[in-house]
């Protein structure tokens, strides 16, 4: 694969100035939007230049190559580096790819216990603390818009709005259905039990147009489950939204009703 330099230097040439326009920008607007593109830039900008230092670290070696003195050592430093080649060069052509148009966005995240029974309910809220671990350690937030645990623990249901920059870019490849063979806890007899779980990860987009009549949506209240203690929730305030038309339902169980309404309704406009 052989990229076209042009390109190359069309990506460091708007780097730098993005860089050198964010040193003399005043404008509040101005310095969000060059701050965000220099961080969608620079991963780029880092790749091209450790290609560029790799080529021509290669066009040194071949010279040295060119030595009989220096051939011998020479030989084993470029074979490698010739080796390393295409993949820096499958790298940069990864990140110039076009981006789908949600990458950045935040994400619903929603986990679902499949076949198995209790023990995939189990498998559910591992993956889930599996997803919130990752997340934590990118530095996103993840917040639990409702949740149904399972009678042995883990969650037959859970769906949590993921919110950062990347969330959607990142996880969008996780939707779809996990299985997992193993012996579970709730087993006696040491059988290896298969279960399954579905994930669901779709883009939190900033104001959806989908306009929703009162006449096609029920909304109920309830009370929200919980372990227990002085959090639990104690009155009805849990809420569930069900667009009659598709059979969608979104819910959220914060202890706010008027903000479990707002969630809900945000979440049912992303899902249809």
């Amino acid at each position: 694969m052989r990229l076209p330099q042009a390109r190359l230097d069309q990506v460091l040439d708007r780097f730098h100035q993005v860089e050198a326009r964010m040193g003399a920008a005043t404008d509040g607007a101005e310095i969000v939007r060059l701050s965000k593109e220099h961080a969608e830039l620079k991963p780029v900008a880092d790749a091209v230049q450790a290609l560029a230092r790799a080529r021509a670290e290669v066009e040194d070696l071949k010279a040295m190559a060119a030595d009989p003195e220096m051939a011998a050592l020479a030989a084993d430093e470029l074979d490698a580096l010739t080796a390393r080649l295409p993949e820096l060069e499958r790298e940069v052509a990864l990140l110039l790819a076009p981006r789908d148009a949600d990458e950045n966005a935040s994400a619903v995240l929603e986990v679902r216990a499949g076949t198995g029974g209790d023990e995939a309910a189990l498998f559910a809220g591992d993956l889930f603390r599996m997803y919130s671990r990752y997340a934590s350690t990118r530095g996103w937030r993840v917040e639990i818009d409702s949740a149904t645990e399972g009678d042995a623990g883990g969650f037959k249901e859970i769906i949590a709005t993921v919110s950062g920059e990347g969330v959607f870019g990142r996880l969008k490849f996780e939707s779809g259905v996990h299985r997992v063979q193993r012996v579970p806890t709730t087993e006696a007899g040491g059988r290896i039990h298969t279960s399954a779980a579905t994930v669901a990860v779709l883009p939190e987009v900033e104001d959806v147009e989908i306009e929703i009549l009162d006449k096609d949506i029920r909304i109920d209240t309830f009370r929200a489950s919980g372990s227990g203690g002085q959090h639990v929730n104690k009155t009805d305030s849990a809420v569930r939204i069900t667009h009659l038309p598709t059979g969608i339902v979104a819910t959220s169980s914060e202890k706010s009703q008027h903000v479990n309404r707002d969630k809900a309704m945000k979440n049912l406009r992303i899902r249809l």
